[in-house]
């Protein structure tokens, strides 16, 4: 299990939104390659990161960016989101070393091309599904679907995905602790690792998770932090230790 450290690119600054909104985000560094490099030496073993940018354009606009932080992270491994949304951007990431590709609107809308995909690069595709209140939201959390996010999973368990990235959008940025309860019910949902995401807050919430799991360690890939290990109420080595006692 992984406390994986997460960098969301907004105009080429590191920043962390409140629930999704574009519009209420705090900048914590003007450097996102300094802040790579700073999680890298915190003990991160892998790193999550999120072109803003690009999931409300539907395409990459951080790429660049992005390829100098992959290379910074030398053989820590690197996930990307936001804006992946056709083969040629995949390839083009995994060239620069990414090692893994969430796709979430695209999946959502074409799950076609989600299931193509995850065949064509078995490991590397991870779903990046995000829920408001249990329904599923795409085009950077801007839209409502109504698609309920279990039932969504139900029919993926024999694709090749390395994973599902699950957000609980109420709870992201808000320090206010995972919902450990609808993580679980996805991840049986799905029979897929789940990494938790939204609400990461402190060392309880990572003991929270760790115990909700217990009966199901091997649908738990780890959780991802952020504002959380910004503004200082969870150390990444203190965390990703709790994970592994």
């Amino acid at each position: 299990m992984l406390l994986i450290p997460a960098i969301d690119l907004k105009e080429g600054q590191c920043v962390r939104l409140r629930q999704g909104r574009m519009d209420d985000s705090t900048v914590f560094s003007s450097d996102p390659v300094a802040m790579a490099e700073h999680w890298k030496d915190q003990g991160a073993r892998r790193l999550h990161i999120v072109d803003l940018d690009g999931a409300f354009a539907g395409m990459p606009r951080n790429g660049d960016l992005i390829r100098q932080m992959v290379s910074a992270m030398g053989d820590v491994p690197v996930q990307v989101g936001g804006g992946i949304r056709s083969q040629p951007i995949i390839e083009a990431y995994l060239d620069a070393g990414v090692q893994g590709l969430i796709m979430g609107t695209k999946a959502v809308n074409d799950p076609d091309f989600l299931r193509s995909m995850a065949t064509a690069y078995p490991g590397n595709i991870l779903l990046g599904l995000d829920a408001r209140s249990g329904v599923v939201a795409t085009e950077g959390w801007d839209k409502e679907t109504g698609i309920d996010a279990q039932d969504f999973v139900r029919d993926l368990s024999d694709l090749p995905l390395a994973g599902i990235v699950y957000t609980d959008i109420d709870r992201d940025g808000m320090m206010q602790g995972l919902n450990v309860t609808s993580t679980l019910a996805l991840a049986r949902a799905a029979q897929l690792p789940v990494v938790a995401s939204g609400g990461v807050t402190a060392l309880g919430d990572l003991q929270a998770l760790k115990e909700a799991f217990a009966e199901d360690t091997t649908l738990l890939m780890g959780a991802i932090t952020g504002r959380a290990i910004y503004e200082g109420s969870l150390d990444v080595a203190a965390g990703q230790a709790l994970l592994d006692a």
